[in-house]
């Protein structure tokens, strides 16, 4: 910082106040200095480690209804032209579309609107549905709760439950296909790797997709 001084004859004063001055000036900028420092310290110890926030796929307690189901646009449940050489009842997940199609057979496939894994979480594969669940408890895996460490143990089944209406368990992983108290982020990219319908939705894919289906999991290579 550079200071602005009035000029005084030098008659003015003795080289005794000068020097005087000089080192009071000196050691109020000094002090000044000192007090900043010491009031800047404290400011950026107080800064907390980081730590993963809250995302919009965790909402533990948010209730939604059983009979969400989305009605208009692209992510609602409807029949599409869809070329497999896949069985009828397959269930094929094109993560990068953000659709679910159960195979229906000459070419066509009943088409469901999904939310899926955000980056980092996105998966392909080939497993079967080893069990379903109606109204499905909640327990967050050690993977998630080591990420987001403010998530319930154990949450039981019910309106509020980040599962939804029902779920269908994708083979030995800790994956599943299930419903969601957030309806609005069907078509989002925002779970830890599971695929949700809004719960009406996912209440019909249930009464559709007996235990042992195959499902297929397909994710788009990006360069």
């Amino acid at each position: 910082m550079t200071a602005t001084c009035k000029t005084f004859p030098w008659t003015a004063f003795s080289r005794t106040a000068f020097a005087g001055a000089a080192c009071l000036g000196v050691a109020l900028t000094l002090a000044v200095a000192a007090t900043g420092a010491a009031r800047a310290q404290p400011a950026a110890a107080a800064q907390p480690p980081f730590e993963e926030t809250m995302d919009i796929s965790d909402e533990p307690g948010r209730v939604s209804t059983e009979e969400v189901i989305i009605t208009e646009g692209p992510y609602a449940r409807q029949m599409v032209l869809f070329r497999s050489s896949e069985a009828p009842g397959t269930v094929v997940i094109h993560t990068s579309e953000r659709f679910l199609y159960v195979v229906q057979g000459n070419n066509r496939a009943l088409r469901y609107g999904i939310g899926v894994g955000r980056d980092g979480f996105q998966w392909s594969g080939l497993v079967k549905v080893s069990r379903k669940s109606e109204w499905p408890d909640w327990r967050p895996p050690p993977e998630m709760l080591q990420r987001q460490p403010y998530l319930p143990r154990f949450m039981a089944g019910g309106p509020g439950n980040p599962m939804g209406a029902r779920a269908l368990y994708l083979g030995s992983t800790v994956f599943r296909i299930h419903g969601t108290n957030q309806p609005e982020t069907i078509g989002e990219a925002i779970s830890s790797g599971c695929f949700r319908l809004a719960n009406g939705d996912v209440i019909d894919l249930y009464e559709r997709v007996p235990v042992g289906t195959k499902v297929i999991i397909r994710h788009k290579a990006t360069l």
